[in-house]
């Protein structure tokens, strides 16, 4: 008896190895954070998980996510076959052995070797995805008592991310304006005007190290604009490190310019909580004008979001360089602050507030002759605005916002307060129904705006139509006549189908002795 017990109790043990050996064990973890880029998942621990590795949503059998950082306790990830995640939704990781036991006929050498699961994953970490849009419009102004104007315009815009599933991305957005019947008088005055504001490839060495040629607008930098050249940037877990080495657009026609050399550097950090996420962005950035030193400055962004009802976000620029009569110095001098908080009460309310502080951009080299009269006119220009938007009831919206423009000297301070009231369903007829109302007072100027718009859709909303009024009146506190003007239009959009639109708007507008139409089409294509 003794025997057998001793045998029933080695089989047992046995028998749980074995079978805990073929069994991969299950990592279960919660999606606790959704933005436009990032998915975030919360686990007990991420040990086990490694970059690169995918998680499975609960009830789908292929993979929904790839991880393309992390620390002890979440991790960082990017949705791949078209999977739709929501916040809470539960996913799980499987810990499958990293390294495969060789039989004895794989490890003869006639016979291939069976790949890593790994390996199998490596292109499933870039999927495919391609988005963009292209629209051609005409802007006609046919005016009583002046000569007509008339314009054309089209745009092209592309985001195609891992191209065939590739490591390479390719983005672009472009402009093109053509003034019709308007004569060439300078090479500053020209008519045809071709705008290049993103045009660039990236390439991702793995998940969390990439570089970006070409023009280039930096998120992370937003506030320098677009940059002509290399970017590079690594992320370390929730920290980043970033470069960029290229050249300024010109000042004059945004083209290229080899003599505006920019160059810098930049940190970062992401923190992810279940109902906390901040990013936060440290720079240095030092450009230069045919060789010297133009501009010198440090730069701070930061944003964040807790528990999606408090949004926040400031950024600064203080420069740290200036050259005045060829002696240079490194004299501090805040040139940009901007802040803005928005707080969701409920679905029915929110607020917003901002404040902002902004000085001339001074380039010493660029500016040579009218350094001193810049720096005499070295005054921030400041504004601070509120907004609330609340809903009453079911189909009623309503909102108002005061925004005030002010800086030391008393010049070009504006007071301005807005309000609106929509009703989103008519009664009887259906439809949406908007009033308005704005009043500016500046300086020089006091103006008051009222407006109303009908807006209803057709065939199952494939038709959209609009009907407008608007009374503007200006009174100048210079000793001009008041000014009353009447404007009253229609627009009319058809969808053809899910990604092609046609558009085409008109407009009477009256004051005095003139009466002007002013006519707008548009067509869009989006693929």
């Amino acid at each position: 008896m003794k025997y057998l017990l001793n045998f029933i109790i080695v089989f047992i043990v046995f028998t749980y190895c074995v079978i805990g050996q073929t069994k991969d064990p299950i990592l279960n973890g919660t999606v606790s954070f959704v933005t436009s880029n990032n998915i975030y998942v919360k686990f007990k621990n991420t040990s086990a998980i490694q970059i690169g590795d995918t998680l499975n949503l609960n009830n789908i059998e292929s993979a929904c996510l790839v991880v393309r950082s992390k620390s002890s306790s979440s991790c960082v990830c990017n949705i791949v076959n078209d999977c739709e995640i929501q916040k809470g939704d539960k996913v799980f990781f499987v810990n499958k052995p990293k390294e495969i036991v060789q039989t004895a006929t794989q490890k003869m050498e006639n016979i291939p070797m069976v790949p890593d699961s790994d390996e199998i994953l490596v292109d499933s970490k870039y999927k495919e995805h391609i988005r963009g849009r292209i629209s051609a419009s005409t802007y006609s102004t046919i005016l009583s008592n002046r000569d007509d104007r008339h314009r054309i315009m089209s745009r092209l815009s592309i985001d195609a991310n891992h191209i065939k599933d590739s490591r390479f991305s390719f983005n672009t957005y472009l402009n093109y304006r053509h003034i019709l019947d308007q004569a060439e008088t300078s090479s500053l005055q020209k008519n045809s005007f071709l705008r290049v504001y993103n045009l660039g490839v990236r390439y991702d060495a793995n998940p969390t190290f990439s570089f970006t040629l070409g023009r280039n607008i930096n998120p992370k930098i937003s506030s320098i604009g677009a940059i002509d050249g290399l970017q590079v940037e690594k992320y370390f877990g929730n920290n980043y490190a970033g470069a960029i080495l290229g050249f300024r657009p010109d000042i004059f026609d945004y083209g290229f310019n080899a003599d505006l050399l920019q160059y810098g550097g930049y940190i970062g950090n992401i923190i992810e909580a279940e109902n906390f996420y901040s990013q936060t962005t440290l720079g240095a950035i030092e450009q230069r004008g045919n060789g010297d030193i133009d501009r010198r400055y440090v730069y701070l962004q930061h944003s964040s979001t807790y528990l999606r009802n408090l949004t926040v976000f400031s950024s600064m620029e203080l420069d740290i360089f200036s050259k005045i009569n060829n002696t240079t110095k490194n004299n501090l001098r805040l040139t940009n602050l901007y802040i803005s908080a928005r707080y969701r009460f409920s679905k029915a309310l929110n607020m917003m507030l901002s404040y902002d502080s902004r000085k001339r951009i001074i380039y010493y080299e660029t500016f040579q002759t009218e350094i001193e009269r810049l720096l005499d006119d070295d005054i921030a220009r400041q504004g601070a605005r509120s907004r609330i938007n609340f809903r009453p009831y079911k189909n009623i919206f309503a909102g108002v916002s005061y925004s005030k423009r002010f800086q030391s000297d008393n010049g070009n301070k504006s007071d301005n307060i807005y309000g609106y009231i929509t009703l989103s369903k008519v009664p009887n007829i259906g439809g949406r129904l908007s009033l308005t109302y704005n009043r500016n007072e500046s300086n020089y100027l006091q103006s008051d705006i009222g407006a109303a718009r009908y807006s209803r859709g057709f065939i199952n909303s494939r038709l959209n139509t609009d009907l407008y009024y608007r009374l503007v009146l200006y009174d100048y506190t210079n000793g001009m006549d008041s000014l009353e003007q009447h404007y009253m239009g229609t627009i009319l959009s058809y969808n053809i189908n899910r990604k092609l639109v046609v558009s085409i708007s008109s407009e009477l507008s009256t004051f005095k002795d003139e009466n002007n139409i002013r006519i707008y089409s548009r067509i869009i294509q989006r693929f």
